[in-house]
């Protein structure tokens, strides 16, 4: 058994190497920019929205107050009309991506953390590359990717999308057990 706190540096590395990675594959390979479509007539959209003044948050329409309503006929009508949408509304101003980035760079962290207790609890000291990669890749894969597919099962965004992030998920499972394989206490 290895201890959490001995892992310290496989832990930060394996977040520091994430956190570049996915740099590069967002601002360099440039496959997700269209993960999001464009509405159409953007500018009257936003015109109307924008006089409901709405506060930053998730919003779904249309929206039940329970199940009972959700079986109504007026509800079903809404729904069938339509639009029937999801959307988050961030707050106004400057675009920044400052805090999300500290909080992407301390998720990873936190899944190197997570990495660290399984393998730690599965394998001593010396153990050798292959396990260490297996132990620490498998769980870090798994925090990265699969909770993303619960928005494609529930709220129908587009498979190709989790698809894209699972092998994202992938790639920074795959860099993670290097660091734990590489760095392991011998």
């Amino acid at each position: 058994m290895v201890s959490i706190p001995s892992l310290w540096l496989p832990i930060l590395l394996s977040g520091v190497a994430v956190f570049v990675v996915s740099s590069l594959i967002h601002m360099v390979l440039g496959y997700h920019a269209n993960d999001f479509k464009k509405f159409p007539n953007e500018d009257a959209v936003a015109d109307a929205l924008r006089k409901l003044n709405i506060p930053p948050g998730d919003y779904g329409y249309p929206k039940p107050a329970n199940m009972k309503e959700m079986g109504s006929p007026e509800f079903k009508e809404r729904h069938k009309k339509g639009p029937v949408l999801l959307a988050t509304v961030f707050p106004n101003g400057d675009p920044s991506m400052g805090s999300s980035l500290m909080l992407w760079f301390l998720y990873s962290l936190i899944i190197g953390i997570f990495a660290a207790y399984v393998a730690g609890r599965a394998l001593g000291p010396g153990a050798d590359y292959l396990s260490v990669f297996r132990f620490a890749g498998v769980t870090a894969f798994v925090s990265y990717a699969l909770g993303g597919w619960q928005a494609s099962i529930w709220y129908k965004r587009p498979w190709s999308v989790t698809l894209k992030n699972t092998f994202d998920g992938l790639v920074y499972g795959l860099v993670t057990a290097g660091v734990f394989g590489w760095l392991w206490p011998r």
